[in-house]
């Protein structure tokens, strides 16, 4: 099995519902995401992928849905003040943690097409969040 993995960092916010520690209140991550693609054989050129395909498919989805934004429950009551002030928000079923933005992010790549293996997520320079498929 031949394995790539392209990483890029987005910033977001995000709080978690009935929750008691400090992740309950609004606050925001540098987040570094690894996208890792596999296949049995390479291509002809000799890739699994090209890694300006996983760039295309990936970052730019990211940079264009989840950079800078809030990332919320889709049941978090905050979210009628957000579209009355026109804040940028993105809504997740459940919690936003680490791992469900993670497999958020997984199931995106799927959908286009990348033979994504997982991704990984890191909230903080110690702690990262997999998920894979």
């Amino acid at each position: 099995m031949y394995s790539v993995t392209k990483k890029f960092s987005f910033c977001y916010g995000h709080r978690l519902l009935n929750y008691s520690g400090k992740c309950k209140n609004l606050h925001g991550h540098n987040g570094l995401v690894e996208i890792s693609v596999d296949k049995e054989a390479l291509d002809d050129l000799g890739m699994v992928v090209d890694f300006g395909d996983i760039k295309d498919a990936a970052k730019k989805w990211v940079d264009d849905t989840l950079d800078h934004r809030l990332i919320l429950n889709e049941d978090d009551p905050i979210i009628p003040d957000m579209e009355k002030h026109a804040q940028p928000f993105v809504t997740v079923k459940g919690n936003p943690t680490a791992e469900a933005i993670a497999r958020y992010i997984f199931e995106h790549c799927r959908d286009v097409g990348l033979p994504v293996r997982g991704v990984r997520l890191w909230e903080t320079s110690d702690s990262c969040a997999d998920y894979q498929g």
